[in-house]
């Protein structure tokens, strides 16, 4: 199995809806010998109320954010190297001034002015393909990987956050089959988009330790697309805990490994670099 170095950088914290707080959760990255740790919390959504989204970070608390994850990473210097980043959603203007690097994510289906989670819950998810999409789930995969596409150019991502979130809850094919022609279409035309943009995909396995699904995202298919286009990956543990913190990156390393990966992506503080698998 390969032995990928100890680094996370999609860390959330009781900032937004993380279980564990900044301090906390480097104790845990130490405790696990990791050299590297990025903080990621989720950006303050201006398309919605405040109030409605418990699981972003609030506006007036994103300084104090950013100041105490600097404070933890001069207390810990010696120990492992923190940088403060932001998941920014595709549908969030809030400026990103002040981070070390950004996640571009799509939590949202948005249709008509409405903005439709797709990761909140089977029912919110179900709600969604009812009453924003005319009872077609194709439609709102179509809509989602539209955004996608454009996830990059919205955000000024660093790198692109679970690509197929919109699986989440779709294990079994409860709501539409990932290989039929309207899904593929949909994923490929974002996927060659991004590609353009140079930007790393992360292999992300959040929704594996939740129990949710059996592949990390993106799926085993959509990576191998990724390689026959030559696509850049880098591996997170989306992680809401310390526990969490590199779920079975070995694992996945290996599969990327053995569907053609050469590098997996590492970002630094001076930039990107790449390990060798």
């Amino acid at each position: 199995m390969i032995k990928f170095p100890k680094m996370n950088y999609h860390t959330h914290t009781t900032y937004c809806d993380g279980k564990e707080s900044v301090e906390s959760m480097i104790q845990a990255a130490i405790a696990k010998d990791f050299v590297r740790l990025g903080f990621s919390g989720h950006c303050f959504n201006d398309f919605r109320p405040e109030d409605q989204e418990v699981w972003c970070m609030k506006s007036a608390e994103i300084p104090n954010y950013q100041a105490e994850v600097r404070a933890m990473a001069e207390k810990y210097k010696d120990k492992i190297e923190i940088l403060c980043g932001v998941e920014q959603d595709f549908c969030s203007s809030a400026s990103t001034e002040g981070f070390d690097y950004v996640i571009g994510s799509v939590h949202y289906a948005e249709k008509d002015g409405m903005y439709y989670c797709v990761d909140e819950s089977p029912e919110v998810l179900e709600t969604a393909i009812r009453e924003g999409f005319g009872g077609d789930p194709y439609a709102l995969t179509k809509r989602f990987f539209e955004q996608e596409a454009e996830v990059v150019a919205k955000t000024n991502a660093t790198f692109i956050g679970h690509f197929d979130l919109v699986t989440k809850f779709n294990e079994g094919n409860k709501y539409f089959d990932p290989m039929d022609k309207r899904y593929r279409d949909a994923a490929l035309t974002a996927i060659d988009a991004l590609i353009e943009t140079g930007c790393p995909f992360e292999i992300n396995t959040g929704g594996m330790y939740r129990g949710l699904r059996t592949e990390a995202y993106p799926s085993i298919q959509l990576l191998k697309d990724l390689k026959e286009r030559n696509g850049q990956i880098l591996l997170s543990s989306d992680s809401h805990d310390g526990k969490s913190l590199g779920f079975r990156f070995a694992e996945v390393a290996q599969a990327a490994k053995e569907i053609g990966f050469k590098t997996v992506k590492i970002l630094t503080k001076d930039g990107w670099d790449d390990f060798v698998l």
